[in-house]
């Protein structure tokens, strides 16, 4: 017991004396004109080539989202933007990994003949007060290097972010510290990445509605779909694609059943899951000769949730095969 006493006063001697070296290293370089000038020269070299490297990559992540916008393909705009979100991303690490070789060869400089004990204590004694002095810093770095490498969302995706139930808009910046969300009034807001429990991601960033109208003539009812697209505000942040029509069944004596869809920016679906719906009431009840039996319904129409959906709708249903008896053979003796 008094041996492992002994060991262990001489191991905290040991370490008290090698940061106190280290400080008294580290005093005697920032006291230095000399050490100090050199530090100041380091670091405004590396803040000076990242600005630089920061102007190019910016420039780089303008013509790839240029580009992103330009290409028909949709896999291709997803993948220049998983492009131009690392790219984004590697800008901040770039500059600080910048800022630390800075510093690392302003060490080396200033003491050549440095013990590396003294150079380990003292960057064991920065790492435990710079995480103390900036520990909400490191967790936004945490939660954006985890939300990152599972991609939740990249520049140019429209995202609703949780628990902030009415913070929706287009993703502009992604850094491992924030995101900076532009909103569909124009406000430009900044996230810490911790404080973000959960994304819903827009798909293609629209929203896809579908109207389901019964009609008595079904002539009249698609001249009546035309009628109310030219009634419905068009644009990228209001309805982006007007009602189009994709079928129309007879489904009893007299009444056939149109479906019609149309996409909206989201946020704006009551354009027409509301005013559409209340458009083509309206033009009913003024015509001479009514047409509407029942609707319009509106719904969501998105393609992958349909698929999704109905191949678990198809799984649900199936019932398990009945196993079959193993046959049994009865054997009677005979009689003599």
């Amino acid at each position: 017991m008094k041996r492992s006493y002994v060991i262990y006063t001489f191991a905290i001697t040991e370490i008290g004396q090698t940061i106190t070296n280290a400080l008294g290293q580290m005093a005697n370089g920032f006291l230095n004109a000399k050490s100090l000038a050199v530090l100041i020269v380091s670091v405004a070299v590396a803040l000076i080539l990242g600005r630089l490297v920061a102007a190019v990559l910016r420039r780089l992540v303008t013509l790839i989202g240029k580009q992103a916008d330009k290409s028909p393909d949709l896999g291709t705009v997803n993948r220049l933007r998983r492009y131009e979100t690392f790219i984004v991303l590697s800008i901040a690490v770039l500059r600080t990994t910048l800022v630390l070789v800075a510093f690392y060869f302003w060490w080396l400089y200033v003491h050549p003949s440095g013990r590396p004990t003294a150079i380990i204590g003292a960057s064991a004694l920065a790492v435990v007060v710079v995480s103390g002095a900036l520990s909400p810093v490191l967790r936004d770095i945490a939660a954006g290097s985890v939300m990152m490498a599972e991609q939740w969302y990249g520049v140019g995706d429209h995202v609703r972010l949780e628990p902030f139930g009415d913070l929706q808009g287009v993703v502009e910046r992604v850094t491992l510290r924030s995101t900076r969300i532009r909103g569909l009034n124009g406000e430009v807001v900044w996230v810490g990445n911790q404080h973000i429990m959960g994304v819903r991601l827009a798909p293609r960033g629209i929203r896809t509605i579908a109207l389901e109208l019964f009609v008595t003539d079904l002539a009249a009812g698609e001249k009546m779909i035309e009628k109310t697209n030219k009634r419905l505000p068009i644009g990228p942040l209001l309805v982006t694609t007007p009602l189009q029509i994709i079928s129309g069944e007879e489904v009893g004596e007299n009444l056939w059943q149109i479906t019609a869809i149309g996409e909206t920016a989201p946020g704006r679906e009551w354009l027409i899951e509301t005013s559409a719906v209340e458009l083509m009431k309206l033009m009913d009840e003024k015509s001479k000769n009514p047409i509407i039996a029942h609707g319009p319904l509106a719904r969501y129409a998105d393609s992958d949730a349909e698929r999704r959906f109905s191949r678990t709708i198809h799984n649900a249903r199936k019932r398990p095969t009945p196993k079959k008896r193993p046959s049994v053979k009865v054997v009677t003796a005979k009689k003599n």
